[in-house]
């Protein structure tokens, strides 16, 4: 089996075209996903502590805690221990672990499944995902002709095509996928896609 040379179609946006940049940049953070799902289940961990303890408090108050935790035997541990037990300090370390990373997940943008979308309307927002996206490029690749089967991968920046062929002139054939594949991605305005990089595989000797 042999490998053909490569070639790469710069997707970027034309330098100095400013709009395009930002455009495409808005459209990213826009299709970043939310921390919501993080968010919840921390609130809702809080709120399930919160309204125990304050059915605890309130039991206590009237002669009838429910005792579903037991307060008494905890607070009698803890009192037992001094800040120098090495229980306590790593108590305290996986605390503060544990809020360093909440710190990271609040503060740290998401990383977006889409792939962004031009539009002609700033206000409008369109992506594709990735999975879409590989597939309609993965059929225009194969589309062409003398091509046996291709396959797309996805990168930061960066779709590589790898094409499997049994043609006697790849080159041509090379410049063939590349042209479609850019075509394709012109038509769908796919900004954030970056450059295409595709490679030829021959199934000859």
């Amino acid at each position: 089996m042999t490998t053909s040379p490569e070639q790469t179609i710069d997707r970027a946006p034309p330098e100095g075209d400013e709009e395009r940049h930002d455009a495409a940049r808005a459209a990213a953070r826009a299709l970043r996903p939310t921390r919501a799902p993080a968010g919840i289940a921390m609130a809702a961990g809080l709120a399930a502590v919160s309204l125990l303890a304050a059915a605890e408090a309130v039991g206590a108050v009237l002669g009838a805690p429910p005792r579903v935790v037991p307060f008494d035997r905890i607070v009698a541990a803890l009192d037992a221990r001094t800040w120098s037990d090495p229980f306590v300090q790593a108590g305290a370390a996986a605390m503060a672990v544990l809020g360093g990373v909440l710190l990271a997940v609040a503060a740290l943008p998401g990383r977006t499944r889409l792939v962004p979308a031009e539009t002609r309307d700033p206000l409008i927002v369109v992506g594709f995902t990735r999975a879409g996206l590989r597939r309609t490029l993965r059929t225009v690749a194969e589309g062409v002709a003398g091509v046996d089967r291709a396959r797309v991968r996805l990168g930061r920046g960066r779709i590589e095509i790898m094409v499997v062929t049994g043609a006697e002139r790849p080159a041509t054939l090379l410049r063939q996928v590349g042209a479609a594949v850019g075509d394709r991605l012109a038509a769908l305005g796919a900004s954030g896609a970056g450059e295409v990089v595709v490679r030829l595989r021959g199934t000859g000797g």
